[in-house]
């Protein structure tokens, strides 16, 4: 079978209408500048175009709207709905999602309110049996490994530390002090929990989570980790105590957060990441606050 040419991806607002033309040929159409991997449009001030740009891309965006179907029945929190779905191109799909309120978590800060929205999000998570996202094809993924992680963090800290960009002293990655702790148990994850998903309303309350074409079944620190580098450490820690899991767990996501936030900034100032700094810098900071569970919050963990 000869394969098909690559298909061009609409450019315009006068190519997304040719490309669906279900739209509201009323509705302004214009590009979204955050999360754009699935070329995301903006419709109108009602709707959300995301086109799929690949086959997995396809069945990555069906399942999504099937669980977010799903965990929406568990969870006060919005989660965004489907109300167009379709092909925009032979085997490549679309979704015209309905706009949630709120601004991005990186530039509106989350109230204790918000945090209890997170917590009860986290506990539907918790408690959703994994028989339920497996039967919709989300796959299962293994939990890391802490030691190599370590070990990346360790040489990013060092890298940061002679580019001014990190304080001197003993490299504590492990709250407490006492080594980081195994993963514990299974659970659903969105694992994408960084600030553009969360829509955080005018009162500091959680308005939507966007984007869950990365859910998982997998270690349940990989989501507080999310939540230390979109909304910081000790809002994590309350979040997920609040939610039901256990100190291990935490203890574990902020190891996997301050990790991940040392090697991606080094990755970026050394050329192998596109990230902008500024954004690294700011989830690098908030992830390293001092939180209970930190035995000594000194030069390593910061507090701005």
């Amino acid at each position: 079978m000869r394969n098909q040419p690559p298909v061009r991806r609409p450019r315009s607002a006068d190519e997304v209408r040719r490309a669906v033309p279900a739209l509201d040929p009323a509705a302004e159409i214009r590009p979204v500048d955050e999360g754009g991997e699935h070329s995301t449009w903006r419709v109108g001030g009602t709707g959300v175009l995301r086109l799929a740009l690949d086959a997995d891309g396809s069945r990555r965006q069906h399942r999504e709207i099937a669980l977010r179907d799903t965990v929406r029945r568990h969870t006060r929190i919005p989660l965004p709905a489907s109300v167009l779905a379709g092909f925009w191109a032979p085997g490549l799909s679309f979704t015209l999602d309905a706009a949630l309120p709120g601004v991005s978590a990186e530039r509106r800060p989350v109230t204790r309110a918000g945090e209890e929205d997170l917590a009860g999000l986290l506990a539907a998570l918790r408690t959703l049996p994994a028989a339920v996202p497996a039967a919709l094809g989300v796959p299962r993924e293994s939990p890391r490994a802490a030691a190599p992680l370590y070990e990346q963090a360790r040489g990013a800290g060092e890298r940061l530390r002679s580019d001014g960009e990190f304080p001197r002293g003993p490299l504590t990655l492990a709250a407490g002090g006492d080594g980081v702790p195994g993963p514990s148990g299974e659970a659903l994850l969105h694992h994408d929990l960084k600030g553009e998903h969360l829509l955080v309303t005018p009162s500091g309350g959680i308005g939507g989570v966007l984007d869950w074409t990365d859910a998982a079944l997998g270690d349940p620190a990989e989501d507080v980790a999310g939540l230390a580098i979109a909304v910081g450490a000790p809002a994590a820690v309350r979040i997920a105590l609040g939610a039901g899991h256990d100190a291990a767990v935490c203890r574990r996501a902020l190891f996997l957060a301050r990790a991940d936030t040392l090697v991606r900034l080094s990755d970026r100032l050394h050329g192998d990441d596109d990230s902008p700094p500024e954004l690294l810098r700011a989830q690098r900071t908030r992830a390293w606050r001092p939180t209970a569970l930190d035995r000594d919050a000194g030069a390593d963990v910061l507090t701005t």
